[in-house]
């Protein structure tokens, strides 16, 4: 487990109280690999009864979604790479993408120690889910994780006003905060992502924990805007938290309703 950072220069004071926590969904509190594997099944499938070679594409999928899974196009250059003529996508891409949006997981899993993790921040303050990507899909991945009763908000960016409105544009982190009622300055994000997560909430003046979990586990910050703690994954972040948070249960808390 790498040991917390201390704060960089300019970020909000490291002994500040958190009153708040708010937590990115993909590859923080699960790997998101887990949900696209299943889903690249599903697509194999249905391109299979629209004439294609479902082994075939599935594998293209996987390959053209590891490029980077939120680039866009997954499904465009997942054909091409398996023949299928550019004229031909505009008949065979909305059936898959409209597969995908309607693909419901019976069950994923979080990271070991996540559930109990969450349970605990929630207990103290008020908690949050921020997290990119179609509602519809994002919904059905807090349902599979049986998560769907375990924040006080939930902040899809692309229900807000699409995909521009994704981290780190402020907007989700600003719709978190009002509807949790705190401010920025009390309120720690923890995140995977440095160019999201970690950015987004530099732009609010949140302090951000980044978990080094998941596809971009690897991936550094830029010069200059490091978060205020990196730790292993998400059970590490809760951990560093502690001593921060407030000693009193929330009056307002009601784990068997949760």
């Amino acid at each position: 487990m790498r040991a917390p950072r201390a704060a960089a220069a300019g970020s909000v004071a490291g002994t500040a109280a958190v009153v708040a926590v708010t937590v990115d969904l993909d590859d923080t509190l699960f790997a998101q690999s887990d949900f696209l594997a299943a889903a690249w099944s599903h697509l194999g499938e249905v391109a299979q009864g629209l004439g294609l070679l479902g082994a075939e594409v599935e594998a293209a999928l996987v390959a053209s979604a590891a490029a980077g899974s939120d680039r866009g196009t997954v499904v465009d250059r997942a054909l091409l790479a398996v023949g299928v003529a550019p004229e031909r996508l505009r008949l065979l891409v909305p059936p898959l993408v409209e597969a995908f949006t309607a693909f419901r997981p019976s069950r994923l899993h979080c990271y070991p120690g996540v559930v109990e993790a969450l349970r605990s921040v929630r207990s103290r303050v008020p908690l949050a889910c921020i997290t990119d990507g179609n509602p519809a899909v994002q919904r059905a991945k807090i349902t599979a994780l049986g998560l769907a009763g375990a924040f006080d908000a939930v902040v899809i960016s692309d229900a807000l006003g699409g995909r521009q409105l994704r981290k780190p544009h402020p907007a989700p982190f600003h719709a978190a905060l009002a509807r949790l009622g705190v401010g920025a300055a009390g309120t720690v994000h923890v995140g995977d992502r440095p160019e999201k997560d970690v950015e987004g909430t530099r732009r609010v003046g949140m302090r951000c924990v980044r978990v080094r979990t998941g596809e971009y586990a690897g991936s550094d910050p830029a010069p200059g805007h490091e978060p205020w703690l990196t730790v292993a994954d998400f059970g590490a972040a809760v951990a560093a938290l502690e001593p921060l948070l407030p000693s009193r249960r929330r009056e307002d808390y009601e784990p068997a309703a949760r």
